[in-house]
Order: C-alpha cells, then structure tokens, then sequence
C-alpha cells in the first residue's frame, strides 16, 4: 500500500534552511529581552513560532504582558526572515521538486506544513515557484496548536478528504515533525537527515523510516 496523502515539513525537508530561522530568533528574543539558551531553539525546531515566542517569553513576563511581548518579537522574527528571503537565496533540498511531482503524478495528495505565519510561508512558496505544486499549504497558524500536536496533519486530512490516517505520510526533519506523525497515529512517519537533527537525534525518535532527504521518497513507495 502507498499513501494516499504526504504532509512534507517545509524548512530542513523542503527548503533547504541555512541558519537564517536561528539567527532571527536570537536578534528577536535579545530585541526584547526574553532570555533563552541554544538548547531552547534547538529543541523548538519544527515548533510553532507563535508558540515558542510565548512559551520562552512566558519564563520572564508575566501573564497579562506575555501575549504583548510575545507578539512583538515574533513580528520583528517574521519582518527579519521576510527581508532575509526576499533577497537572499531561497533553494529547494536537492532533489526535492522532482521527487514532490513523482509522487503526485501517481496519484498521492501532497501537503506542505510549516511552524511560519502565512505570510512567511506564501513568501517561499513564491520565491520556490512551487504555486501549483502542492494540493494545500499549511501555515503555522492554521491550526489550534503546532507541533508536535498533530493538528496540522489532521488539517491537511480535513481539506483534502482523506479520512483514514493509516493512509497518510508524514515527513520531517526535526522530532517535533515525527512527534507529531505518531501522535497523529501516521501511518508513515518518516525523518530525513537534510535539516536541523542527525541521525542520532532523529534515530531517537519514534519513526518508522529515516531517509537521507525527501528526494528519497518515490524509491521508498515504489
């Protein structure tokens, strides 16, 4: 059996990322003086960044100025990496694409999530020209809750009438993305080793398969 649906992580899986999300949250969370660690934006990769910002600001602000706070960082966050991708390099993990159109030229719907704010994601899809490539696009607030919920999947599932979750592939880089695909109950949850974690860290994490990137993905469903 092959799955009906493939909900892909966007940055690290998709898109090749660089350092540019780390970057912008260590201008963010200084910007405001939300204190963090590496550790912390280690562990977060994947996660939703709404999420992240309250959640690191929520350790020093208290409950009625965390959301202001918050908000604030996660603007300048978004308006750091949009001028960082208007203008810089914006590439695809090797082989990507052409894996991407393998698979929904024999039939699988493809879903494409992300833990940015719409504006960010749309952003990349264009600079990607990937328009028409997807059958819907996730942004990190188009569900209740991010990563490693599993709301995003079950939204990809919603939109595009897929209704048995054995049937779906869920792909990723970091645990946050695999966490998500079994708490999902997936029926593939599937790292790649082309993003923020290596084989140590994803081989840790529960998964049923590890590729070297997502251009590997028609081989493992032919």
């Amino acid at each position: 059996m092959t799955p009906k649906l493939l909900v892909s992580d966007f940055a690290g899986t998709a898109m090749r990322e660089e350092g540019s999300v780390l970057s912008a949250y260590r201008l963010a969370l200084d910007e405001y003086r939300i204190p963090f660690t590496e550790t912390d934006l280690a562990a977060r990769r994947g996660a939703s960044k709404r999420a992240v910002f309250e959640e690191l600001a929520g350790r020093t602000y208290g409950p009625a100025e965390v959301a202001v706070v918050a908000g604030r960082a996660l603007a300048r966050f978004e308006e750091t990496l949009r001028r960082e991708y208007e203008t810089g390099d914006v590439r695809e993990i090797d082989g990507a694409e052409a894996a991407f159109r393998e698979l929904k030229g024999a039939g699988m719907k493809l879903a494409l999530s992300s833990g940015f704010e719409r504006s960010v994601v749309d952003l990349l899809v264009r600079r990607l020209r990937w328009t028409e490539l997807f059958d819907l696009v996730l942004a990190g607030n188009d569900a209740p809750a991010g990563r490693p919920a599993p709301f995003l999947i079950y939204r990809a599932m919603m939109d595009l009438g897929v209704h048995d979750v054995g049937t779906v592939a869920v792909v990723g880089d970091t645990p946050l993305d695999l966490q998500a695909g079994t708490n999902a109950r997936a029926g593939w949850v599937i790292g790649v080793l082309s993003g923020a974690h290596g084989l140590e860290t994803l081989g840790a994490t529960s998964h049923t398969h590890l590729l070297p990137s997502v251009a590997s993905l028609p081989a493992l469903f032919r």
